[in-house]
């Protein structure tokens, strides 16, 4: 007889192409079955395709879809394309093709390398970030945005690369010895004040930090995302300034109990009253410093552990507390963007103030009484900071007070002296919304100047107040389109590279920038008339996070072109009950969503505040050298390669194998063969031979019952692979389905029923054999189709238990008996046993020890 060959390269094509075809995996709107939305983080399609990393989370979520689906939901797990990028837009400037060219390449190759890998999702609502049927709606929230006064224009000290002709965050900047650095290209870059929209998504910190209360998500995402939006409780205390009665310095401080001990100011290098107060004897060292400090990223900057840097103004401001007169320093280590750009210093309380104070010489007043706990030199000065709360010391008529009680009094003070107040702070910054590129989305804005601006209809301007700006030398004034204009579309223009002074490659599409404004309709025209007024189109365009904010919600009603989404369809699927995703996405992308999410919850789009119930975040597959997979390292793992060797189905349960879905764990393509095995293992035990023969030790007709022990393990694995797939923990389940494969194999006989019930349980991570297996014991229907198998609960637990007999502490047999014996029985069934007798004959009998339901040992001389 020969032997029987799984011919995946066979098998796997064939069952992909009948999902596809016959929309097995489709969701449907307003089905009468429980709904289940399943949402992978889409990707950013780049031109060197998946590596084995990418396939990680699909693969789960593909698992948990089509476990979910046989437990009778109706599952909505689409697929789409976060395709705006800078990447393309470099290819586009290197070679001159249009990025939209390049994004349909990528997204083929993309889709392609998914389907092969058995990934099915509902492609009918399949979305682009770059189409315009989708950013059109990602312009018209922009419009809602501006209208209800979130977004603004304001000129930022940002990282510009000249090179890529951009703006970076921080996380793009790298710190080399050659200073700073664009991640991408390793291009030099500066600090530049540019104009950039902004979105005010402060005004929100309190929802998105309270909304967290209630998400199913990783413990530590959620403390993430509470650390950046940063809420402090405080008060914000005004220095005087000494030789000048117009202006103030502003600090925040969630310390006011230790005020007294203020004994010196910083400013950010950057900070507006630097130029102003700065003396004439300090100016050259300042500027000096200002332009070392423009270098560095705010990360370098805020380094807990990096060597304190700064200069002093030559300027002093006035304690409020105590009229003492106190020197103002400029430190890189304060930011402009946190707070006011100013701090009160208290060396004694504060570790980063001690370390700057103590390098330049500041006197340390300590004012919180350490009981004896402080760490101090011989004469009693502190040798490090002292952070603790306690009773207040040299605080003049506060002594004594403890610190809570002490900064409610203080405040009070502050407040009859208008020098101060309670303020609650954020860490959280208004969101810088702009990029000098042209492969993003465009604004739907116009500029006007005021006379034009006064003409046109209060329905294009925001609520509140009015957004201006200078537009090449020009005080302008920023309206937005009417709804029926959108999509504003990208023009052609003959190059992709930015100007050298920041301006976007639109800003040379001159007939796309100068338009003619209908100041009652908002129509653009084609020439000017008497109705309408001339302006210019906002030439910076949308980051990649916009796409993303929001395309949770178009899956649901990819196709609508009246509206972002449909009402009674939203209120349908509502939001994704399950979110995967990697946990490098765990701060920006989630909070912005959220944040998007909550303005559309407030004008009525969606009938939810948060957009993701339940998230979990996959591991890094690293590579076989325990790196993180880069094409630097030469560490990729193309999938494609291993499926073209062993399959996908090996592929995916190999992935899921691995470890926790959610732990980080190195590849190792020598380790996937033993998932081959398994699955050559499941082959042969229902196919004899190569024309597809059944095993004949397959009882067709379920006749012939399983024994106690198999029927009871086919019932445990059930129920743990349930419990398993529910719970993601793929890797234990694949485990508990290799024991009961194992028992399954010893059986003379097995009856298809438990086989189907092996194939049913496997199918969510292998599903092209299961579905081969399925249709060659004589199913017409999809094993997708069937219902989850259930385990009976009077089975799990065994009629009869092992008893171990010994003579001396020695195993000398043993016997199944009734779960309900008493020890007379079983001692009895011991003496029986022919090893035992035996041992024991003509012996003396000195003890009988009995172990209920476990052992039976005879103690002889």
């Amino acid at each position: 007889m020969q032997n029987s060959e799984y011919n995946f390269s066979k098998i796997e094509p064939k069952w992909q192409k009948y999902w596809e075809e016959n929309n097995t995996f489709k969701a449907i709107d307003f089905d009468s079955r429980p709904k289940f939305y399943i949402l992978d983080m889409f990707p950013y399609p780049s031109g060197a395709g998946l590596h084995i990393g990418h396939p990680e989370g699909y693969t789960a979520s593909d698992a948990f879809k089509r476990f979910k689906k046989s437990q009778g939901f109706n599952v909505l797990h689409p697929m789409g394309w976060d395709a705006f990028g800078l990447p393309t837009e470099q290819y586009a400037i290197k070679t001159g093709k249009h990025p939209k060219e390049t994004t349909k390449t990528n997204v083929e190759n993309f889709k392609k390398q998914l389907k092969q890998i058995g990934l099915c999702y509902d492609w009918d609502r399949e979305i682009n970030t770059t189409d315009s049927d989708y950013f059109k709606w990602t312009q018209w929230i922009f419009i809602q945005l501006f209208k209800k006064g979130l977004a603004y224009v304001e000129e930022k000290p940002v990282w510009f690369c000249p090179e890529l002709g951009t703006v970076l965050v921080n996380e793009e900047v790298l710190q080399t010895s050659e200073g700073a650095r664009s991640e991408r290209g390793n291009f030099p870059v500066e600090r530049r004040p540019i104009r950039q929209w902004v979105l005010g998504i402060t005004k929100f910190a309190d929802k998105l930090l309270s909304g967290l209360d209630d998400l199913d998500w990783p413990d530590s995402t959620k403390r993430l995302q509470a650390n950046w939006i940063g809420r402090s409780e405080g008060a914000k205390v005004s220095f005087a300034i000494e030789d000048n009665s117009k202006d103030t310095v502003d600090v925040f401080t969630t310390r006011p109990d230790t005020l007294f001990g203020a004994s010196y100011i910083v400013l950010a290098p950057e900070h507006p009253l630097v130029a102003k107060i700065t003396a004439e004897k300090q100016r050259d060292e300042v500027d000096a410093y200002i332009t070392k400090a423009k270098t560095k990223s705010d990360l370098e900057r805020a380094e807990l552990n990096k060597e304190k840097s700064g200069v002093s103004l030559g300027a002093y401001a006035i304690n409020p507390v105590n009229q003492k007169c106190i020197p103002i320093w400029i430190a890189d280590y304060v930011l402009v963007s946190y707070g006011t750009g100013a701090i009160m210093a208290v060396p004694a309380h504060d570790e980063r103030d001690f370390e700057f104070a103590d390098k330049f010489g500041i006197e340390i007043i300590q004012v919180i009484d350490d009981t004896g706990s402080a760490k101090k030199n011989e004469i009693g000065q502190l040798t490090e900071a002292y952070t603790q709360s306690g009773k207040l010391i040299n605080s003049g008529k506060y002594n004594g007070m403890d610190s809570d009680s002490a900064k409610n009094a203080i405040i009070q003070f502050l407040e009859t002296k208008n020098a101060g107040s309670v303020e609650i702070n954020y860490k959280l910054r208004d969101w810088l919304f702009s990029r000098q590129r042209y492969w993003g989305e465009p604004f739907p804005i116009v500029w006007l100047s005021y006379e034009n601006y006064q003409k046109v209809d209060d329905a294009f301007k925001p609520q509140s107040t009015e957004i201006h700006s200078q537009i090449n030398g020009e005080k302008r004034y920023a309206i937005v389109l009417p709804d029926n204009a959108l999509p504003l579309e990208l023009p052609s223009i003959e190059s992709y590279k930015p100007s050298p002074d920041g301006q976007s490659p639109l800003s040379k599409a001159t007939e796309w920038l100068n338009v003619h404004f209908h100041k009652d309709t908002g129509e653009i025209c084609t020439k000017p008339n008497e109705s309408t007024v001339s302006g210019t189109r906002e030439t910076n365009t949308m980051p990649q996070w916009a796409g993303s904010c929001w395309y949770y919600l178009r899956y649901m009603d990819p196709k609508n072109l009246e509206q972002l989404i449909d009402p009674e369809i939203e209120s349908y699927w509502k939001a994704p009950d399950l979110y995967i995703g990697g946990a490098e996405h765990a701060v920006l992308h989630l909070l912005y969503a959220r944040f998007w999410h909550h303005v559309l919850y407030e004008i009525g789009v969606v009938s939810e505040p948060e957009p993701f119930k339940k998230l979990f975040h996959q591991g890094i597959i690293l590579g076989e050298d325990g790196e993180k997979m880069s094409k630097s390292r030469g560490n990729v793992v193309n999938p494609e390669v291993i499926i073209e060797a062993y399959g996908a189905d090996t592929l995916r349960l190999y992935l899921m194998f691995l470890g926790p879905l959610e732990a980080m764990k190195p590849w190792n393509t020598k380790g996937i063969e033993g998932i081959a095995r398994f699955l050559r293992k499941l082959w042969r035990l229902i196919i004899i031979d190569n024309d597809n023969t059944l095993n004949p030790s397959i009882d067709a007709t379920n006749s012939k019952p399983l024994d106690d022990e198999t029927e009871r393990l086919l019932h445990q694995s059930i129920e743990k692979v349930t419990h398993d797939y529910q719970n993601l923990g793929f890797n234990t389940a694949i485990s508990q389905l290799m024991i009961l494969i194992n028992q399954l194999s010893k059986l003379e006989s097995i009856p298809q029923s438990v086989i189907e019930n092996f194939l049913q349980l496997i199918a969510p991570l292998a599903p092209h054999i299961a579905e081969e297996l399925w249709a060659l014991l004589g199913h017409k229907s999809l094993i997708s189709e069937q219902a989850w198998p259930q385990a009976n609960k009077e089975k799990l637990v065994a009629s009869t238990v092992k008893i171990i007999f010994q003579v001396n502490g020695k195993h000398r047999g043993d016997a199944l008996l009734p779960k309900d014996h008493s020890k007379e029985d079983a001692v009895d069934a011991a003496k029986a046993n022919e090893r035992v007798q035996s041992q024991i004959s003509g012996k003396t009998l000195i003890k009988e020890i009995y172990v209920p339901n476990k052992i039976v040992n005879f103690v002889v001389k």
